[in-house]
């Protein structure tokens, strides 16, 4: 890696003094040319390139490559990339048999965080820190992150895991070692597109979280783990669960509206609705929504587009909070046939792309992250003797 320099960070100052918001917002952490967010206008953009473009005309491996390189490739070494990146992606044998010695209770982001923090006992670039490796690493990471997810999830259903087909890509693959047959071409290329949509966000939490354990000079795979233990919160990665939740509770389209006026009334929050950046429709929000109708009508699954159809008309008639991302992976995701429980994995299994694109970035320019606090408790407190205390 290069040589540490310094990184512009810009946090509220001890005391009171300087700029202090909550949650850190608004406040400029880094800096970064990995992804910008327009939030008043709905733009969000990989690299320079705008993602609704890339959703379009590009793939999620392809992606991949421009966020950890910083341009899109060229035919001849996108080949040579992609010969390497889905040429071998089985799992190594101490990881399948970790997965075997979870206990059933455990849930698959449980599951994810732990066997991701053990993938480096086994990494043959273990300990190498060259900028090379680091990008094998990467690799890896993207690579058998989806592959933990199926294994974990047949083992937990009484079925062994099986091996990926050599030389298909992420969502291809994901889709076969889930359930064991060929998938339909059109939902591998929904779950691609939604792949792509969900590659980076800028600082978002789990993403910050990554950055901040970089920083310290921990290596790729504590820095992946402590991103997807924020993830795991249900403030973070947890959205589009609630959704689904919500969808199953309504039950048909003609109960949402109602569904919706009664949540508003009480002053409860809407699932798959607002964002901490957007001031209006999440840009993804459009490409799902599409995508969402076509692979529910294929699957028999119409009814759940229905529903989040009216319960997003609903909103847009009686509330100023615009829908986001959340909003149609859930029947999405649902009409691919994946079960609840592995929505929010499935966030994971995208974003560790821009995870390890950040801590690449992170180690390029370092400096530790060390904010400081707003202080707002005592200072001159006497030490009183324990027996002559207040009980």
């Amino acid at each position: 890696m290069k040589k540490n320099k310094t990184i512009a960070v810009s946090f509220p100052a001890p005391g009171g003094n300087g700029k202090n918001e909550e949650g850190l917002a608004d406040v400029i952490a880094c800096n970064s040319s990995i992804c910008f967010i327009d939030g008043q206008l709905g733009r969000l953009v990989y690299r320079g390139y705008d993602v609704l473009d890339l959703a379009a005309h590009s793939t999620f491996e392809e992606v991949a490559y421009l966020l950890w390189y910083g341009r899109l490739p060229g035919r001849t070494e996108y080949q040579a990339f992609l010969d390497g990146f889905t040429g071998s992606m089985n799992l190594p044998v101490e990881t399948v048999m970790i997965l075997r010695m979870f206990p059933k209770a455990a849930t698959p982001m449980e599951v994810l965080r732990t066997a991701v923090s053990s993938l480096g006992h086994w990494d043959p670039d273990s300990g190498n820190t060259r900028l090379d490796a680091c990008l094998r690493k990467a690799q890896r990471l993207t690579k058998r992150i989806p592959l933990i997810l199926a294994s974990h999830q047949r083992l937990r259903e009484g079925m062994e895991p099986i091996d990926p087909v050599l030389n298909q890509g992420i969502a291809y693959n994901f889709l076969y070692t889930l359930q064991s047959r060929e998938p339909d071409p059109e939902i591998v290329r929904a779950l691609d597109v939604s792949l792509v949509l969900h590659a980076d966000h800028e600082l978002n939490a789990s993403t910050f979280a990554a950055r901040v354990t970089a920083a310290t000079m921990a290596d790729i795979y504590s820095a992946v783990t402590s991103a997807i233990g924020a993830l795991k919160g249900p403030l973070h990665g947890g959205a589009n669960t609630e959704v689904m939740k919500m969808l199953m509770e309504i039950g048909s389209a003609g109960k949402a509206r109602q569904w919706v006026l009664d949540r508003l009334a009480n002053k409860k929050k809407v699932p798959g609705f607002g964002h901490r950046v957007y001031r209006c429709e999440d840009p993804r929000v459009a490409v799902l929504r599409k995508y969402t109708e076509q692979i529910t009508r294929k699957a028999g699954d119409a009814d759940l587009y229905e529903i989040t159809r009216e319960v997003e008309k609903t909103m847009a008639g009686h509330s100023k909070v615009f829908p986001n991302v959340d909003l149609y992976t859930a029947s999405l995701y649902h009409a691919m046939g994946i079960p609840l429980e592995l929505f929010t994995p499935i966030f994971a299994m995208s974003r560790v792309t821009g995870w390890t694109a950040h801590i690449l970035e992170q180690w390029d320019n370092n400096r530790l992250i060390r904010p400081s606090a707003n202080y707002i408790g005592p200072t001159s407190l006497q030490y009183v003797p324990m027996d002559s205390r207040t009980p």
